[in-house]
């Protein structure tokens, strides 16, 4: 069905979208979606490289990400269902959650500022890379080898992931906050892939048939990444399942920390450019 959708919204604007530099957005688009299979996100990457050589407008920016998001979400989600035998109630219970956050919650969180959500955010995955740091070093006991939740870690880890879908909506990523919480709820690190991936294949499916709906997207430059996406995501789903259980966790270590840190300098970034509008105003 998606793919039909677009299908013909290609065929409808390829003739003002026969200057979309395909290569450059298909090569970004592969390692961002590389990338995002190890946990670190594509949105930014994207967001960052298309900008830079200024390869699709702003305005269709947010629609084609969701739409290149699609298919590679999904392989992500294949891959690590076959790969990681998480606990089906844990697993359906998450993702109904996030998706459940990312429309009821959406209401909610729509009213929250933006910056403030930014810095709190930053700061509290700040704390937790500290405590997984410390953790790794031996300094207290923490994560776990479960493959499921069940009681008020069950009850947590769904009212988290409500939490985190809404957050979605206003720009904040799922995939780190997710693994820190179920690496803090005593499950494998691992265990967090099949969670994330199919969190986020439901919603970018949902949102991107939307998008396409309003005409909101560059068809063409879906299409590149809906080919080059899935390829970067085998090569990295390869990479994450061959590694040990304490590579795994200092990966999602330094996956916290980076986010940490990028959702500090967008913080910063923001904060000073509304300085200088105040100042010119």
């Amino acid at each position: 069905m998606f793919i039909a959708m677009l299908f013909l919204s290609w065929r409808k604007n390829r003739a003002h979208e026969a200057q979309t530099r395909i290569l450059p957005i298909a090569f970004i688009g592969g390692f961002a979606n590389f990338c995002d299979t190890l946990g670190v996100g594509s949105f930014a990457i994207k967001t960052a490289g298309y900008k830079q050589f200024k390869l699709i407008d702003d305005q269709l920016l947010p629609g084609t990400l969701n739409c290149q998001a699609v298919l590679a979400t999904v392989v992500q989600s294949l891959i690590f269902l076959t790969a990681v035998d998480v606990d089906p109630t844990t697993l359906v219970s998450l993702v109904i959650a996030a998706c459940l956050g990312a429309t009821w919650g959406a209401r909610l969180v729509s009213s929250w500022d933006r910056q403030v959500i930014r810095l709190v955010m930053s700061i509290a995955l700040l704390i937790v890379a500290g405590l997984m740091l410390a953790g790794q070093l031996k300094l207290f006991p923490l994560g776990g080898m479960s493959l499921g939740l069940t009681g008020w870690k069950l009850a947590g880890g769904i009212l988290g992931n409500f939490l985190f879908g809404a957050l979605m909506t206003v720009g904040i990523g799922l995939y780190a906050p997710c693994m820190v919480m179920v690496y803090l709820l005593g499950m494998h690190p691992l265990a967090a892939f099949p969670i994330m991936m199919c969190s986020c294949a439901f919603l970018s499916f949902f949102s991107a048939g939307s998008f396409i709906r309003m005409n909101r997207i560059n068809s063409r430059a879906a299409i590149a990444v809906a080919i080059t996406g899935p390829i970067g995501v085998v090569i990295a789903a390869y990479l994450v399942k061959s590694l040990d259980m304490h590579v795994l966790a200092w990966l999602v270590t330094a996956v916290v920390l980076y986010t940490s840190v990028t959702m500090y300098r967008s913080w910063a970034k923001e904060r000073a450019s509304l300085r200088i509008e105040l100042s010119v105003g």
